[in-house]
């Protein structure tokens, strides 16, 4: 195929492959379907790559038919040569194809072919993700679901109606009318995760990460009227374990209900202080880390919580042993948590066991040093000065720690 020359024309101008599938764009330029459709959808771009015209998202393609019939005769002029005929492709996916796969979705007998049918068509391009988006297929997903808790039936339907939603994305204003109009909706998914099923980890770890998008996007009183068995499943499935995205979406769930005290007691009384800690002893990867600084900050922000913290016997440490490992986030979320347990539950006990696992010596550390804000610093004086009384005389710290802690407090 090297020694014959391909027309230039026969070219896609953004793959520089023979096009397959040609069309014309609004700008006049003509490019593989598959190469114009990535640029548009997946790169977001809304230039032509050539003329660099305004090229919308949503810009209509038109089929370049004849330069199709010509690229497919010079293949089969050439066969001799090794060059093989392209197929004529396949008409695009549109809106009424998928609508008519949603109606079958009636009949039990055909639920999983189809459910199945739109998930392959949604992997294999963006173009076909933004056609079932068009037909209302993520707000079909949804209500599937809903229908399967009020049923008590969990199969590989609803598996597969989960996993449809990882490519998928539902509208933010539709999620806030659905879950206005159906209250059931935050109920079934929160059913998901406490039902004993085949693949349970993957299952409930598409349950999750659609929960999350459905949080995330919720209005605020939908957020103040969240179930405790919803923070019981969530905690549960971190305990009994999760695929690792499983895990961020559980943890962002519990981040995006923690503005409301109410939603933080009920976090706190289904033991989610406790898993976190837990989490966080296995040292997970920064991102992970990060949110649960966060999480622990807004539940040690209640009595509760705090409580449950101190009880812990390796949180203190945990704790201590993250400032100056991990990142400045982290480094801030530590010492606010541990400024909470300072404030409002320094017993003798959990003094003294700063002091023995270095937390005291890592303070001291933090104010000499460079890297971090004044804010932070301040801060750290402040909990140092409070408690002068029992750590400054304690044998447990360093003589240069002690030296520096006494110009401190003078």
């Amino acid at each position: 195929m090297d020694e014959i020359e391909i027309p230039q024309y026969f070219m896609c101008p953004i793959s520089l492959q023979i096009m397959k599938d040609p069309v014309t764009t609004i700008t006049g330029i003509t490019y593989d379907r598959d190469s114009i459709e990535h640029w548009l959808f997946t790169n977001n771009n809304t230039t032509c790559p050539i003329t660099r015209k305004p090229l919308p998202i949503h810009s209509h393609l038109t089929p370049n038919h004849t330069l199709l019939r010509l690229i497919q005769a010079w293949c089969t002029q050439n066969a001799s040569h090794g060059i093989h005929r392209i197929p004529t492709p396949k008409p695009p996916l549109d809106k009424f194809q998928v609508l008519k796969l949603l109606q079958d979705l009636n009949n039990p007998n055909l639920q999983f072919g189809k459910i199945k049918q739109l998930k392959l068509l949604a992997s294999q391009s963006e173009r076909n993700k933004k056609c079932l988006l068009q037909a209302g297929v993520p707000k079909a997903m949804i209500l599937f679901i809903l229908t399967c808790f009020k049923k008590g039936k969990i199969d590989k339907s609803l598996e597969e109606a989960l996993s449809l939603l990882q490519f998928v994305n539902v509208p933010e204003e539709e999620i806030k009318v659905l879950l206005e109009e159906k209250d059931q909706i935050l109920d079934s998914l929160s059913w998901v995760l406490s039902c004993e099923v085949e693949n349970s980890i993957s299952v409930k770890s598409h349950a999750v990460i659609v929960l999350k998008t459905m949080i995330q996007k919720a209005s605020s009183r939908v957020k103040q009227r969240l179930k405790p068995q919803l923070f019981e499943n969530i905690v549960k499935i971190l305990r009994c374990g999760i695929s690792p995205q499983g895990m961020n979406a559980a943890l962002h769930v519990m981040l995006s209900a923690c503005n409301w005290g109410r939603n933080r007691i009920m976090m706190v009384e289904s033991g989610a202080v406790f898993e976190v800690i837990e989490i966080e002893l296995k040292a997970p990867e920064k991102r992970i880390t990060e949110l649960n600084m966060r999480l622990l900050f807004h539940l040690c922000s209640c009595a509760d919580g705090r409580a449950q913290f101190v009880s812990h016997k390796g949180a203190i440490a945990l704790l201590t042993e993250r400032i100056f490992t991990v990142s400045a986030e982290v480094d801030d979320r530590a010492v606010f948590i541990l400024s909470l347990v300072c404030m409002f539950s320094a017993t003798r006990v959990v003094l003294q066991e700063m002091v023995e696992v270095g937390t005291v010596s890592k303070f001291c550390r933090l104010v000499q040093s460079d890297h971090h804000g004044t804010y932070l610093k301040d801060k750290v004086r402040e909990i140092l000065k409070s408690h002068a009384h029992v750590w400054n005389y304690s044998a447990c710290i360093s003589y240069g720690d002690r030296s520096f802690y006494s110009r401190l407090c003078d």
